[in-house]
């Protein structure tokens, strides 16, 4: 079973890492799912859809969980019934989950492409990236800068959260792996510390919200 990479955050924060190279019937086996989820998965028409959503499963197991501890609530945000907390990420043939006792916590794969140069005005002031001249340098800033966000906006879960207005990412060299970032909205401030990881031309951000003080 291709388990890519497990990394313990903390003593009470674990991100695991899949890559999907079995069939759709192999990595349905020894996955018991609810009848909700079935009906869920039955539901895709995409092969790559369902065997991510297979195995996220089994990286739930990897973490000492099944498919009835899962649950969504109304914004679409999981939970996991013992009360820790969980993030789940799907980005083509990689799949991602962290999993949390203490902090929430979100995890987002992208796939590093040309793409986020046409859409990054949407997401971010670019006028902010204009001295980098190399091109892959570029994208692969701005990958870093979307996980960043779509972390931080799968933790805060408020419909109405703007990418642009609301989330802020303090400013990182690709050299390291660390920075921050905030959520304004709606007159508060949320701080969350980001992490993130490149591999086969992906990007992985995690986030950790940190308690208010």
């Amino acid at each position: 079973m291709p388990l890519y990479n497990t990394l313990t955050v903390s003593s009470s924060i674990k991100v695991y890492i899949w890559k999907i190279e079995e069939s759709e019937n192999e990595l349905a086996k020894g996955i018991q799912l609810t009848p909700h989820c079935q009906g869920r998965m039955d539901g895709m028409k995409s092969e790559m859809h369902r065997k991510g959503f297979l195995s996220i499963r089994h990286l739930m197991a990897e973490a000492g969980y099944v498919d009835a501890d899962l649950f969504y609530d109304e914004a679409g945000k999981p939970h996991l019934k013992d009360g820790n907390h969980i993030s789940i990420t799907h980005s083509n043939q990689f799949t991602g989950i962290i999993v949390s006792s203490s902090n929430e916590v979100g995890i987002d794969i992208e796939m590093q492409r040309d793409k986020i140069l046409r859409i990054a005005h949407k997401f971010t002031p670019i006028e902010e990236y204009r001295t980098i001249a190399n091109t892959e340098a570029l994208i692969r800033k701005l990958t870093v800068v979307w996980g960043c966000k779509e972390s931080l906006y799968k933790i805060y879960a408020e419909r109405g959260l703007s990418f642009f207005h609301h989330i802020v990412i303090k400013d990182f060299s690709l050299m390291n792996d660390f920075t921050t970032g905030e959520v304004l909205y709606q007159g508060n401030t949320t701080n969350f510390e980001i992490s993130f990881l490149e591999f086969e031309g992906f990007t992985c951000v995690y986030a950790i919200r940190q308690a208010e003080s």
